[in-house]
């Protein structure tokens, strides 16, 4: 009896400015390592595939690929398919799912009470952070990059993150759905 087979979405943290991660390039390395159904979204650090494999198993064999394949080196976040529903599902904001005004940012732990209140203490007015099973969602009306909250939210939220806006992270569920087959 084979394995069965999970959809993984893949979030490379760090992907952009001087920091590539070749899209086409990366899709084939993957496939050459034999994951299934690979497909990547966008130049800035997303892709997803299936495998038979445990997660931290996936994570440290694409790992090793982008190491060796394109010298990156930063942290690889990869939730299932059937966690990026549920953190779709427990979007604390249903009433803000415009595209690059919500973000969920994966995060490697648990961010402390005092990190979550000293941001909401920095936000501009109309901001919003809630934390719900280690995904910080944020409403920034007025774009990630003119937020208060935003040019704070790495350096103090005080774990390893990637974040995505709500229009990556609605395309990605679409392309991991596609990659469970």
């Amino acid at each position: 009896m084979s394995k069965a087979k999970t959809a993984y979405i893949l979030l490379f943290r760090g992907v952009g400015g001087a920091t590539q991660l070749p899209t086409a390039s990366l899709r084939e390395a993957l496939s050459e390592a034999g994951f299934e159904n690979v497909a990547t979204y966008i130049n800035s650090g997303n892709a997803v595939l299936r495998s038979g494999l445990a997660r931290e198993k996936v994570i440290a064999s694409v790992a090793k690929i982008c190491e060796a394949r394109f010298g990156f080196t930063k942290a690889i976040h990869a939730p299932t398919l059937a966690v990026w529903e549920a953190l779709i599902a427990k979007n604390p904001f249903p009433a803000f799912k415009e595209g690059k005004h919500l973000h969920a940012a994966v995060l490697a732990g648990d961010p402390t009470q005092e990190a979550i209140d000293r941001l909401r203490g920095h936000a501009d007015v109309g901001e919003a952070i809630e934390v719900v099973s280690r995904v910080a969602y944020l409403h920034t009306p007025n774009g990630f990059g003119r937020s208060k909250l935003g040019e704070k939210f790495d350096k103090w939220i005080g774990v390893e993150n990637t974040a995505r806006n709500w229009n990556t992270v609605l395309k990605l569920s679409e392309l991991a759905t596609k990659a469970a087959g």
